[in-house]
């Protein structure tokens, strides 16, 4: 099992790309974050609300591994919670992890991963190039998308810098994470 530790949590009760590094926050069952604008049962990102308002929120917790922003720093100054993610890692290759991977975080929260951040064209209003720059391809030409993936909320609990995350896969066979 693999363990890695939480660096930065961040939430934002408006829809905007950024959000506000915190202490800690609350992590609520089905829900997502306490206090932020993508909590819910039902989709909250405002193009998956215009296509469809009643579907799932598969998308409740925005993960960033902290190591792609030590990828990124040679063209670009990004600090935690800048990319619009809840909980930024260390330690742990989330983008190599598999569908229905469980991250047990801290003393009680566990989130199950459902998929790849798929980013938009905000993210070149925020720095010009960035999309590009979280944009990658493998040999085969298929796109790689490293801007962190995204979860749903298990069990809830409080998740603070420091914490340390657990890594539990599911059963085989192994699915990738795909754009969500």
């Amino acid at each position: 099992m693999e363990m890695g530790r939480v660096t930065a949590v961040s939430k934002n009760a408006e829809h905007s790309f950024s959000k506000h590094i915190q202490e800690g926050i609350q992590l609520l069952k089905g829900l997502g974050v306490k206090g932020d604008a993508h909590c819910g049962e039902t989709v909250k990102h405002r193009s998956r609300i215009a296509k469809n308002p009643n579907q799932p929120n598969l998308r409740q917790v925005h993960l960033i591994h902290e190591e792609l922003f030590h990828e990124l720093n040679n063209r670009f100054h990004i600090n935690p919670g800048e990319l619009g993610e809840n909980i930024t890692t260390k330690g742990i290759e989330l983008l190599m992890l598999p569908v229905d991977t469980v991250l047990e975080i801290g003393e009680n929260a566990k989130v199950q991963l459902t998929g790849l951040r798929n980013p938009c064209k905000q993210i070149d209003h925020y720095q010009d190039g960035l999309m590009e720059a979280v944009l990658d391809k493998d040999e085969s030409g298929h796109v790689i998308r490293k801007a962190g993936v995204m979860g749903i909320v298990l069990e809830g609990g409080m998740v603070s810098p420091g914490d340390s995350i657990k890594v539990v896969l599911p059963d085989e066979p192994h699915l990738k994470l795909d754009k969500i």
